[in-house]
């Protein structure tokens, strides 16, 4: 699922190819991708667009008239940038937005059909998609820490909850633990402040330096390899790859349709994590809101 700098990554592209043209055309190829009726999609149709926001996993479309196209990528959702008149992806394409320098297209490949557009109108309606989880970048380690202690949720759970934080889900959540040598089972109200503070620290470099990454490797073209495994994270993706940091084998949780990518010598003393009973007390505390 594309996370946190992945989506900002493509709110800047969009921001610069459509930010105050109009929305010509939208075609839905898939029928069950728009998820709302009132206000029509139509009403969308010739409104410019007056910013492109992130809201968590989120993207948004800010039209005149406080109207907002709200697109969900989920887990195989993806954004390509198209000339006018180039031939969009043939099964995969879901919808398509006409503007007058290009056509955005969203794609979700697989058959499971999880990316889903609302059309919203008003601040309130807007709202109503915010789980309220706390932006790491802007919070200070005072209450980075008083959200994540609200309740008693193992570090995985807490980091990837969009109702205690937003935008961090199962790939960056990894890195942000492996960099503050945390275990992804420990509780966030039996940490010490020790490591809260270096947790925060992570979240909030991870996350900055993934975004500065991922604008070098697009440099003015469009975010084509959005992708949840990228060879310089240091263990999401990585099992049984040598850490970079001590070189110990990566191990992994697996569950349900996720899995906790983590290094032994480096989070958890060198005890393996990975057995049945925690599989299902993490796939458990998972949360399913994306």
């Amino acid at each position: 699922m594309p996370e946190l700098p992945d989506v900002d990554l493509y709110c800047e592209a969009l921001r610069e190819r459509v930010a105050g043209r109009p929305l010509e055309n939208v075609r839905t190829l898939n029928p069950f991708v728009l998820r709302t009726a009132v206000p029509p999609l139509s009403a969308t149709l010739g409104r410019r667009v007056l910013d492109v926001r992130r809201l968590g996993k989120r993207i948004v479309l800010v039209l005149e008239g406080e109207t907002f196209i709200v697109v969900h990528l989920m887990i195989a959702g993806r954004l390509r940038w198209l000339a006018r008149g180039q031939r969009p992806p043939g099964r995969i394409t879901l919808a398509l937005f006409d503007f007058p320098d290009g056509t955005l297209a969203l794609t979700e490949a697989g058959t499971k059909r999880r990316a889903s557009i609302h059309v919203v109108a008003g601040a309130d309606a807007l709202d109503a998609f915010d789980a309220g989880g706390l932006e790491v970048e802007d919070a200070d380690a005072t209450a980075f820490a008083a959200r994540l202690r609200a309740e008693n949720h193992t570090l995985k759970r807490a980091l990837t909850d969009p109702h205690i934080l937003s935008g961090i889900g199962n790939a960056y959540s990894d890195e942000i633990l492996h960099r503050a040598r945390l275990s992804p089972l420990a509780l966030t109200q039996k940490i010490d402040d020790d490591a809260m503070s270096r947790l925060h620290d992570a979240a909030r470099d991870v996350l900055r330096e993934w975004r500065e990454r991922l604008r070098c490797e697009a440099g003015a073209d469009f975010p084509e390899k959005v992708t949840a495994f990228r060879p310089r994270m240091a263990v999401h993706g990585k099992f049984r790859e040598p850490c970079p940091a001590c070189g110990t084998p990566v191990q992994r949780i697996v569950y349900a349709e996720n899995e906790c990518n983590y290094c032994p010598g480096c989070q958890t003393g060198g005890v393996i994590l990975a057995d049945r009973a925690l599989s299902r007390l993490l796939h458990k505390s998972f949360p399913r809101e994306a």
